[in-house]
């Protein structure tokens, strides 16, 4: 339950006299087995739904339309190739490794195959087989997330042997410590309703390595990389809005009033972040810009995942702004002084969006947190860093290996006519426009 919800109106105001000792209660009756609610396991196939809908049409909608018009159908033939390659995976074993109970660092091959996963509730009020789809949907859009840093120079054979051993080797793994059974950075008191952690500085990260690993598109920076229908990007952007109340809502895994909260703090923060990217480009460059508006809004969205069933409408505007002014400079500011090529921003909006939004959730939680007073901001925030420098340290380092090992495999890059030619006629002998 969420903080937020925690207090009832029988709970002692600050400072009030204790009351009066109770009579000892009788001995608790035995914990009544899971059962099924039909209110809560619509919420969870609608967010399902939602959470898929982020990746196809979504973000193959919001990438397509950034990168040049020779690449539109090779970025959404990856998203939709990566929805396909991961739901495979995650039957077979993701599922297994990620929420098995082997350990506190693997969650084992016992639930491989989908080995008893049934319609029955398991530790709740869903199916198992609901929460293992909806997880599964997390597992999609993450490496899909990826795709945005290496846009326009990867190869398709190289991208799926990437994304098949990162989905297994790093995403698996990191999902089990945060949210498994006994996983040790929940443990911990990791705190990450929603994926800020497991998915975004876990994409953002994986690429970044990727951007620095493959080098930069032919061309960049003197060459103009326009966007080429930003109409695509906005209703992409605008899908991925919608479908990010599955995201964060239905992390609650129940119809309640956590995911009453979760819905309306991402909304808030959510718009505050679009302002405050559009008024900090506006500032900066003179004109605000659509693209501008739409990052920022996914920034916002970003950054709230992490803290959406912990913080409060108040803290989640404060949120959304540290989003947007942020990710805003990593994005136009910092990229440019660095000079690597990030090509649509994964980094720049996910990682520093997500590392943002992880470490405000440390703040903003222990202000609301009345049933431990032993918590405090200094402590979570501790806690917090502790599992951001263990994602980005392991999804590096593995990351890199990875992308080492499929370039002397397969290769990572195209050559650079297929570069010059584009990836849609190159990589599959298509077209996005036949004008």
């Amino acid at each position: 339950m969420s903080p937020l919800l925690a207090f009832s109106d029988d709970t002692p105001a600050p400072g009030a006299p204790a009351p009066a000792a109770a009579a000892p209660a009788p001995a608790a009756a035995p914990a009544a087995a899971p059962k099924l609610d039909s209110g809560d396991t619509a919420w969870m196939l609608t967010s399902t739904a939602l959470v898929l809908m982020m990746t196809i049409p979504g973000l193959a909608l919001f990438y397509a339309g950034m990168v040049r018009s020779k690449n539109v159908l090779a970025t959404m033939m990856q998203c939709f190739a990566i929805t396909a390659l991961v739901t495979v995976l995650w039957a077979l074993y993701g599922y297994s490794v990620a929420f098995g109970d082997a350990g506190p660092y693997w969650g084992g091959l016992g639930k491989a195959f989908m080995k008893g996963v049934g319609i029955n509730a398991l530790n709740g009020t869903i199916p198992e087989t609901v929460f293992m789809t909806f997880q599964m949907t997390f597992a999609i859009i993450t490496p899909a997330l990826i795709v945005g840093a290496f846009a326009e120079r990867m190869k398709f054979s190289a991208m799926l042997l990437f994304m098949g051993a990162w989905l297994t080797l790093v995403y698996a793994p990191i999902a089990h410590w945060v949210w498994g059974p006994n996983g040790w950075l929940g443990t911990m008191g990791v705190l990450d309703f929603a994926g800020g952690t497991v998915v975004h500085i876990n994409a953002g990260i994986a690429g970044l390595v990727a951007a620095l690993v493959m080098g930069p598109r032919k061309g960049y920076p003197k060459t103009p990389m326009m966007p080429h229908n930003l109409g695509y990007t906005v209703i992409g952007a605008s899908l991925l809005w919608v479908g990010w109340f599955g995201f964060n809502a239905g992390s609650a895994a129940a119809a309640n009033g956590s995911a009453g909260m979760a819905m309306a703090v991402t909304q808030i923060a959510t718009a505050a972040a679009a302002l405050a990217w559009m008024f900090a480009e506006w500032l900066s460059h003179g004109k605000p810009s659509v693209l501008g508006i739409a990052s920022g809004a996914v920034a916002g969205l970003v950054a709230i995942t992490p803290a959406s069933g912990f913080v409060g409408p108040m803290g989640s505007i404060f949120i959304g702004v540290a989003a947007g002014v942020g990710c805003f400079i990593a994005s136009a500011k910092i990229k440019k002084a660095l000079g690597y090529d990030d090509s649509l921003d994964a980094f720049g909006v996910h990682a520093v969006g997500g590392i943002i939004g992880a470490l405000l959730t440390g703040v903003f939680v222990a202000t609301l947190d009345g049933l431990k007073p032993e918590l405090h901001v200094g402590a979570q925030v501790w806690i917090q860093t502790k599992g951001i420098l263990v994602t980005v340290v392991y999804d590096g380092i593995l990351s890199y290996i990875i992308l080492k090992v499929v370039d002397m495999l397969v290769g990572l890059r195209v050559t650079e006519e297929q570069e010059t030619e584009g990836l849609d006629i190159a990589l599959h002998d298509e077209r996005g426009y036949n004008l």
